[in-house]
């Protein structure tokens, strides 16, 4: 198994450390365009596996797509970071070109590679990828969805003072601050709705809470948070190589699916070694399925700017 992650950044340097530390490749390659950042990232990388007792080969490359040949999975996480007050559809601009020259230089290399996008704004450029690819839909998945999820789990463990992971939730929609859709009725712990433990107030506060959650942090550390986003990164790549099946939000290709078609948004989907491999269900009510809708309004007035670059 070989896996690339495009980006040397914070997150990408994350995620990185999250796959090797899981020995989830035989072969791990990093790639950045900022000359020498990717081989001292892989270096220092390195010099943690006596520590840690891994054995994953960690490579650092500039610019060199050919070392990331016969890749079976390709993070993207290049582009532009977001600063305060700025949304991640403001990034759509420069980092459109960014994940269209990636996409096409990776699969010169990976014609057989899966491509997980968590570059932002993600959904865009999940839908830029699969248009600039070719490839098959299964086989491009944009990670947001579990990061927000993964917020959505936190803001709810810290209202009910219990472990996170003792509840089930999940958030649909797009990956901004005003498209994504915690699902808040579906929410559990260990299978009782968080209904019967919270009141109706401080179930709207977790709601909205995770829906900034993102923008909560740049606000706090000056730049896009890079922790919760990398090993959100890891777990779908895990779930891909050990044929999981795990169930998690992500960005995929709909076609009819929840209403929607001719987009990529964030539905509930079964992840394993093809990729996605089926969308399922959640039954929405109306005031879900509306908010998803216009979720998907959103995503689609972001999608038409890609026609004027």
């Amino acid at each position: 198994m070989k896996i690339t992650v495009v980006g040397a950044g914070a997150v990408g340097a994350t995620c990185a450390d999250n796959i090797a530390r899981k020995e989830l490749a035989e072969e791990l390659v990093i790639l950045d365009i900022k000359e020498g950042l990717a081989e001292g990232k892989a270096l220092d990388l390195t010099q943690t596996a006596a520590l840690l007792g891994f054995d994953t080969r960690i490579t650092g490359s500039t610019n060199d797509y050919s070392k990331t040949a016969g890749s079976d999975v390709v993070v993207i996480t290049s582009g532009i970071p977001r600063k305060p007050g700025m949304t991640r559809e403001e990034l759509i601009g420069t980092n459109a070109s960014i994940v269209k020259g990636v996409t096409e230089n990776i699969l010169k290399h990976s014609p057989e590679a899966i491509i997980i996008v968590i570059s932002n704004p993600m959904d865009t450029m999940t839908m830029l990828a699969l248009q600039s690819s070719g490839l098959p839909k299964h086989r491009i998945i944009g990670m947001g969805g579990i990061l927000d999820s993964a917020r959505f789990k936190c803001y709810l463990s810290q209202a009910l003072n219990c472990s996170p992971n003792d509840l089930n939730a999940v958030v649909i929609g797009g990956h901004g601050d005003t498209t994504m859709i915690p699902l808040i009725r579906y929410a559990t712990w260990n299978s009782v709705p968080v209904s019967q433990f919270l009141s109706e107030e401080q179930q709207q506060k977790v709601v909205s809470d995770t829906m900034v959650g993102g923008a909560t942090l740049t606000k706090l550390i000056g730049t896009s948070a890079w922790y919760a986003p990398g090993a959100a990164g890891a777990a779908l790549v895990e779930s891909i190589v050990r044929d999981e099946k795990r169930l998690f939000a992500c960005c995929v290709s709909l076609e009819g699916e929840y209403g929607q078609n001719d987009i990529c948004l964030g539905v509930p989907v079964v992840i394993g070694r093809n990729g996605w491999e089926k969308i399922v269900d959640y039954k929405l009510n109306e005031q879900e399925q509306e908010a998803f809708n216009k979720s998907a309004d959103a995503v689609r007035s972001m999608n038409d700017v890609l026609k004027t670059l």
